[in-house]
């Protein structure tokens, strides 16, 4: 229960002509919060831990948030030391890779000066069963 506690007006007064009065006290019983442990058990246990739990996580994914920002940051700062020594493109290094400029003429030809269509000769083909 809350009680307040105030001066009476009867006190004396100083020569402004206001009263002196003490200021109001407070007094909640320590009784009432073992009451409410005992009646509601959730209050007393269930709530703060689903509180640390729900806290714990925010804090942890906040830490490790920055963490990975870190981390990030480093690995692009590598990347382009590692960029600029050796001048680095999607294909390896600059100059390393030269493809040829091959037109589809020129492969048509190649293979018809391989492969004459001509000559050839029928071969017939044996049937699993004919094999021995």
């Amino acid at each position: 229960m809350i009680s307040i506690e105030a001066a009476p007006m009867d006190q004396s007064t100083k020569g402004n002509g206001f009263t002196a009065s003490s200021p109001p006290k407070l007094q909640i019983p320590a009784s009432r919060f073992k009451r409410i442990g005992r009646t509601s058990p959730f209050i007393r246990y269930g709530l703060p831990m689903i509180s640390l739990t729900v806290l714990g996580t925010i804090g942890l994914g906040h830490m490790l948030q920055g963490s990975k920002d870190i981390a990030k940051v480093k690995d692009d700062q590598e990347w382009e030391i590692i960029e600029a020594k050796k001048a680095l493109s999607r294909t390896g290094p600059v100059g390393a890779y030269n493809p040829k400029k091959v037109s589809l003429e020129e492969e048509l030809m190649a293979l018809q000066s391989k492969v004459d269509i001509d000559n050839y000769e029928y071969k017939k083909i044996p049937k699993p069963k004919e094999t021995t």
